[in-house]
């Protein structure tokens, strides 16, 4: 990713309440990244700081559609997006990722990149099955419809077979019933 402080929340200067940003998400957003999961999209997220003496919550809301390729046909498609998502940073020694939605950062930090955590919910929210809205109603990708069994040893409704003992060494156990 390239630097960009467009993305960039400065720190030095939030004071200790709620803050509210707004970033429009378009193509110039996603040229900065070199992965090709997305590539087009326009997308607003709406981000909400809260700002204590030792953590910072932002809550993320990124609503809009990306554009995607179809799995099946090739076609290219718009998926709508509505992402709610949460990020701690809290203040300490060095700056680490403690965990996925929690960083740790020095109190010295001028800067938050919002950047590189805006494309990932974006990435993370994209459906793993690309299809395009004709093939999402087709009974092989609806989970009600009726699956179709391939293979079966033996009926569904038919149980062990007790007339013939697998093994005729078990014969003898089966008399002490």
């Amino acid at each position: 990713m390239k630097k960009e402080s467009k993305y960039d929340l400065n720190l030095a200067k939030l004071a200790l309440k709620t803050h509210h940003f707004e970033f429009e998400l378009g193509p110039e957003f996603f040229a900065l990244f070199d992965q090709p999961l997305v590539e087009q999209g326009h997308l607003h997220a709406d981000v909400e700081l809260i700002k204590t003496e030792r953590l910072l919550t932002l809550n993320f809301h990124i609503t809009g559609t990306v554009q995607l390729t179809c799995d099946r046909s090739l076609d290219e498609f718009d998926q709508p997006l509505d992402i709610h998502e949460q990020l701690l940073v809290r203040f300490g020694d060095e700056a680490k990722e403690l965990d996925d939605n929690v960083l740790q950062i020095t109190p010295d930090t001028q800067t938050l990149p919002l950047a590189q955590h805006l494309y990932d919910y974006i990435g993370l929210a994209l459906p793993m099955k690309k299809l395009h809205p004709r093939f999402q109603n087709e009974a092989d990708d609806n989970p009600d419809a009726e699956t179709k069994l391939i293979f079966s040893t033996r009926d569904e409704n038919e149980g062990p077979d007790d007339d013939e003992p697998a093994d005729p060494r078990w014969a003898a156990l089966r008399n002490l019933n």
